[in-house]
């Protein structure tokens, strides 16, 4: 049994996209981004081998996690020093309803995880639908996932998931993280992102279900301009009356503009 699939005991599981951080000196500075504070319920996705979930526990009463590896969740259910602070939800956190973790409390949630690759992106958008509830959130992604969710416009990494992200929180790229600080070795770098949503007076107003959709209709189709890709949306004339070129890009109008066209939209079509 290799040291690259196993640690401590456990065979990593690439269904569940496993690869377990183990840099004390990574781990250290995630758990200072973090800043684990009694004043908020925290949760933890995909706790592993409890790399962070040790450090951050450490410094607060209590700590839920989400793991969908019975295994893993087994472990931590007998770790010496957790499993008094644990509450632990067996569950596949693209499900889960986070909401119940702070019911009857007056507090928000601190989100955080070591986010496996394969569900980074619609884990991402899940947790869009709870950001009132939540305080910030930390997570290790793949780096090109981090480079998409903090890009600007009319760099190539701007999309769909970018336009979403910013349109719900502030997102920052905190760390770099290289292949090297996990066992088994992932064959991309990863970052750790902060993203904190704003407030609702900071959020404008809007059906965030068409704004997924108009993002989805303009950067499946990147090559094309906003005048072809959204003609069954919007006419040439209603985007220059918005103050977007038709002759544009998906990638070359900002965050605002797709608020604006969204907006647009949905009171047109009323």
């Amino acid at each position: 049994m290799s040291n690259d699939k196993v640690h401590l005991g456990h065979r990593a599981r690439k269904r569940f996209g496993q690869n377990f951080l183990f840099d004390e000196n990574i781990i250290a500075d995630i758990v200072l981004a973090i800043g684990p504070d009694n004043d908020y319920e925290h949760v933890e996705i995909g706790p592993g081998l409890g790399a962070l979930t040790e450090p951050a526990a450490a410094e607060i009463d209590h700590l839920n996690v989400v793991e969908l590896d019975r295994d893993l969740a087994e472990r931590l259910r007998h770790h010496p020093f957790l499993k008094d602070k644990l509450t632990i939800h067996e569950a596949d956190a693209m499900k889960f309803n986070f909401a119940q973790l702070v019911e009857g409390k007056d507090k928000k949630l601190k989100v955080f995880g070591n986010l496996p690759y394969n569900i980074s992106t619609p884990l991402m958008f899940h947790l869009f639908s709870h950001v009132d509830i939540i305080h910030d959130m930390h997570f290790m992604l793949q780096k090109e996932v981090v480079d998409r969710l903090c890009a600007e416009p009319g760099n190539k990494d701007y999309g769909r998931l970018t336009v979403m992200a910013q349109y719900y929180c502030h997102a920052e790229e905190v760390l770099f993280v290289p292949p090297e600080c996990f066992k088994p070795a992932p064959k991309v770098d990863s970052s750790v992102v902060r993203l904190i949503p704003k407030a609702v007076s900071e959020r404008a107003e809007l059906d965030a279900k068409l704004l997924s959709s108009i993002c989805h209709n303009a950067f499946n189709q990147r090559r094309k301009t906003l005048r072809n890709s959204l003609k069954k949306l919007i006419t040439t004339e209603e985007l220059e009356n918005l103050n977007i070129d038709p002759s544009l890009r998906a990638e070359n109008i900002d965050v605002e503009s797709y608020i604006r066209l969204t907006q647009y939209i949905s009171q047109r079509d009323q």
